[in-house]
């Protein structure tokens, strides 16, 4: 069937049909319409017509045949594949032959067709199947659900509500602002017009712009729409074209940054993205346009002055940007033609020309530039055979023989005794190198390097490295006496010769020799020149090593000395320094009980006790020295002599610390009755001090008396309102019971009375996730960090709210916030341990300890890791790293450090049983 043809054409009108009648174009006709009424017998216009012709009904017989002899020849009734529509043969005779032709080809469609059913019904199945599976039906989707349907009871299905519309009326019937384009036409018009206008429309006073719905800019709601040159009257010139341009490029924008935000935020990391890029080999530089003009002005600038060599570098690098790179190479080969003792147009055609060609082209500018030392290099570079390259060299060399870099670079290729000998022929080529000289005199013996050092400093009487080499050349042959000698002759003979004593690079040279091994000559240097260039006032400062002779009695400085020498220096040295440094600042507590602790570490009891005793009598009433006693001896089994070193602490310097570390003594010893005794007399004195009151409850937590706990708590909260841990041990007390409404009110009154706490509003959001409302947690979270938004400990929980996807970019806005915070730091390297990035992992690791290493949370995790993927090396590192940091801080870290039961454990202990405890579930 002709699908083009429509099914109405060539058919019949239906009995009773009036063209117009449906739409109402009725009328009436009359004869002048139709021209006068004529009898069939009436003679034609034409008295001329041939018989036959000669009356109106002869004329009306032959049109009507006429009529029934044509065919349907119009274009709407034909088809390209089918022909005209019909039989053009359709006023023929079908005879019988006809009819048997028919029935023929019948058949034949009739067994084609049956050939193929099976297989055509089949694969229509399949591709039915295929299409209800890829696009199921919604009672398909749902029948599962219908099924269950069987399991609900009429009670629970009458207690299902009834559907209503909770919106109100305006969300339910919303009336939609219509706006209505304005067309270009009536902008062109008004500007073609160049009418000036007395009056304003109000509310171009309003936006201060257009007002139109146009997304390209016009509609801003800010000054500027009315600049010059969009509305200037009289000018009528507007480029429709360009604001059509402008509208489609600010679309292409805005769907590109909603293509690339999640929930409002960017998901591009910051660090990767830019390493991408940096990746990325561009396209082109710009903008089309903008490549275009630069091209013509760089052409405009090569045929202006042809003989500019930046003109040609310029154009090649443009060509090269945009993807054309053997228009470059043509452009920069032509510009060495035309620039052919340019060193720079060399150099960027060697860049640009493959290996071979870039060899050719570097020979090629050898014979045009003989003394260039760069283009030597370059030669040099592109060689892979050593020999060839010391071969380019050599020839290099006899051509430019006063170059440095060239004579740093042969020697670089050659073997050690080759070098010495070319190194003796470049120091004659070029004496005022201070590097050849050094070179050689390494490369020498004893007594050659001493003369070749004396040369040096006959032609080169201004540096002071040659000075500081003889010296280190002495100390390492062992006349450690020559060492100061030398250095001293250094500072006067520069001084003659005119050179300034710059402090600051020579204590750079003692380091660097102190780094190298050679310490007398750092020594020596560092006494040469200390005192150089320094003023009275700023000695303290600068002067950290003659503490002993200059500033005896400063704290300050033996301090640091001793903090020094703690972490570069042996412990002999320390306990000497520090010995020196009580006996000049007895009042100093810390310098006492330094060397105290030291002795007790190295396992010297008795010393230790002994120097406690002097710090004692230096400072009698001192509460760190008779803890530190007191420590001493607990550690050490002795828990007589340090409940007698308590009270006599009780008695003599009665303070709230020594209280509580006798409460404790009782406690970890299991006097339950002695230790609340001992608690109630100093709550009488110190009623004020809240670790007092918590030890009280956390007492009875222990004897499961829960009422008097909790009554010891809010007591202490009374005197305490302040205290966040009293506020978190009453909180989870009431949780552990079962209270778990009181326990939130707890924490809501608890934030009431001290805003802007992080720890309270953390403690909020892990009550509601331990009981399982996470959404309540989400939103507690979100108002916690509204109020504390650079809380690390918040940003670090929020982290791990959050499901695996989100969680970078959570990371990414919480180091926005909190960029060194040791919590978010850990957070971080967590999430990349979760990932299985072990190397980032391990170095936000390091960060974060080397940040904070006092977070005992942060090692604990730390050794977790390296447990985990670490070798033995890297476990016992993270160790030893821990036990001399000596962390006291992190909620992980201080649950198992202040539990009764490890009272006794050392740092290293102590950092297993917190490693333990972790569990990957981040």
């Amino acid at each position: 069937m002709n699908k083009k043809k429509k099914p109405f054409l060539g058919m019949p009108a239906p009995l009773g049909y009036v063209p117009g009648l449906g739409r109402g174009a009725t009328g009436f006709t009359t004869r002048s319409d139709i021209g006068p009424a004529r009898d069939a017998n009436d003679p034609v216009d034409d008295r001329h017509a041939p018989p036959g012709k000669r009356t109106v009904g002869d004329q009306m017989k032959k049109n009507q045949a006429a009529d029934d002899d044509d065919e349907d020849l119009n274009d709407t009734n034909y088809d390209e594949f089918n022909g005209y529509a019909g039989s053009l043969f359709s006023s023929g005779p079908y005879e019988k032959d006809d009819e048997e032709a028919d029935a023929i080809y019948a058949a034949l469609d009739k067994r084609m067709d049956e050939r193929r059913k099976e297989r055509r019904e089949q694969r229509e199945k399949e591709e039915i199947e295929k299409y209800r599976m890829e696009r199921p039906k919604i009672q398909q989707q749902f029948s599962d659900l219908k099924r269950k349907l069987a399991e609900v009871t009429e009670e629970e299905w009458l207690s299902i509500p009834e559907v209503g519309d909770a919106r109100n009326k305006r969300q339910r019937n919303p009336r939609y602002e219509k706006l209505t384009p304005v067309p270009d036409s009536f902008f062109a018009k008004h500007l073609q017009t160049g009418e000036n206008h007395t009056s304003v429309d109000p509310r171009q006073t309003q936006f201060g712009g257009l007002n139109t719905p146009y997304p390209g800019g016009l509609n801003t709601p800010y000054p500027g729409g009315m600049t010059p040159g969009l509305m200037t009257p009289g000018t009528g010139e507007l480029d429709m074209r360009k604001i059509g341009q402008a509208r489609n490029t600010l679309m292409d924008m805005r769907l590109s940054q909603v293509s690339d935000s999640v929930s409002g935020q960017t998901v591009v990391d910051p660090k990767g993205y830019l390493t991408d890029l940096n990746s990325m080999i561009p396209t082109h530089g710009g903008d089309i346009n903008d490549i275009k003009k630069a091209r013509l002005l760089l052409k405009s600038v090569r045929e202006t002055n042809p003989h500019h060599p930046p003109a040609w570098i310029a154009s090649a690098r443009l060509e090269e940007v945009t993807g054309k790179l053997q228009v470059a190479r043509n452009l920069i080969m032509k510009g060495t033609e035309m620039c052919p003792k340019s060193e720079d147009v060399w150099l960027e055609a060697a860049r640009l020309q493959p290996g071979d060609t870039a060899k050719a082209v570097v020979a090629q500018a050898v014979r045009h530039l003989p003394q260039s030392v760069r283009i030597y290099i370059r030669a040099a570079e592109l060689e892979t055979d050593i020999r060839a390259k010391k071969r380019v060299l050599r020839k290099a060399l006899e051509h430019v023989p006063n170059s440095v870099r060239l004579w740093k670079a042969a020697v670089e290729l050659e073997e050690p005794e080759d070098a010495r000998i070319m190194l003796s022929r470049a120091v004659e080529c070029c004496p005022t190198s201070v590097e050849l000289w050094l070179a050689l005199a390494r490369l020498e013996t004893y007594e050659n390097a001493r003369k070749v050092l004396n040369k040096a400093r006959e032609n080169i009487p201004t540096d002071r490295h040659i000075w500081i080499t003889a010296a280190k050349l002495e100390e390492a042959n062992g006349n450690t006496q020559m060492v100061e000698k030398i250095i001293d002759r250094a500072i006067t003979s520069l001084r003659a010769n005119g050179v300034e004593i710059n402090r600051e690079q020579w204590i750079q040279d003692a380091e660097e020799c102190d780094r190298a091994g050679s310490v007398a000559t750092c020594q020596a240097v560092m006494r040469a020149v200390i005192g150089i260039g320094i003023e009275e006032e700023d000695r303290k400062h600068t002067w950290m090593e003659d503490a002993d002779s200059v500033f005896p009695s400063k704290k300050s400085v033996w301090l640091r000395a001793a903090y020094f020498e703690k972490n570069h220096g042996t412990r002999e040295s320390l306990e000497a320094l520090l010995q020196r440094a009580v006996a000049h600042c007895p009042k100093a507590e810390v310098l006492w009980l330094m060397g105290a602790k030291s002795k007790w570490l190295a396992g010297d009891v008795p010393a230790a006790r002994s120097i406690l005793a002097l710090a004692f009598q230096a400072n009698p009433n001192s509460e760190e020295i008779w803890l530190a006693a007191v420590k001493l001896e607990s550690e050490n089994d002795e828990y007589e002599r340090a409940r007698r070193l308590l009270a006599k602490a009780r008695s003599s310097a009665p303070t709230a610390r020594v209280f509580m570390k006798s409460v404790k003594l009782e406690w970890v010893q299991d006097n339950i009755r002695a230790a609340q005794d001992l608690c109630e007399e100093a709550l009488r004195h110190y009623e004020d001090f809240p670790k007092l009151w918590m030890m009280k409850g956390q007492i009875e937590e222990q004897k499961e008396m829960m009422e008097k706990a909790r009554e010891a708590y809010n007591q202490g909260l009374k005197k305490c309102p302040h205290s966040t841990p009293l506020w978190l041990l009453l909180s989870r007390l009431e949780e552990k019971i079962g209270q778990l409404t009181r326990a939130r009110a707890i924490l809501e009154k608890s934030r009431l009375k001290n805003p802007k706490n992080p720890g309270l509003w953390l403690e909020s959001v892990r009550l509601e996730y331990r009981a399982g409302l996470k959404n309540i947690a989400n939103t507690l979270m979100a108002k916690a960090l509204q109020e504390c938004p650079n809380s690390g400990i918040l940003w670090s929980e929020a982290i791990f709210l959050e499901a695996r996807p989100q969680r970078r970019t959570k990371s990414v806005d919480a180091l926005k916030k909190c960029e060194h915070d040791p919590h978010v730091l850990l957070a971080v390297a967590k999430l990349f341990w979760s990932q299985r990035k072990i190397t980032k992992a391990r170095e936000w690791f390091h960060r974060t300890v080397k940040i904070d290493s006092d977070l005992g949370d942060a090692w604990a995790f730390f050794y977790k890791f390296e447990l985990q993927h670490g070798t033995e090396e890297q476990q016992e590192e993270v160790r030893k790293r821990c036990e001399s940091a000596e962390p006291r801080h992190g909620e992980l870290w201080c649950a198992v450090s202040k539990d009764i039961a490890n009272w006794q454990k050392k740092i290293g202990d102590i950092l297993r049983l917190v490693a333990g405890r972790i569990k990957n579930t981040f």
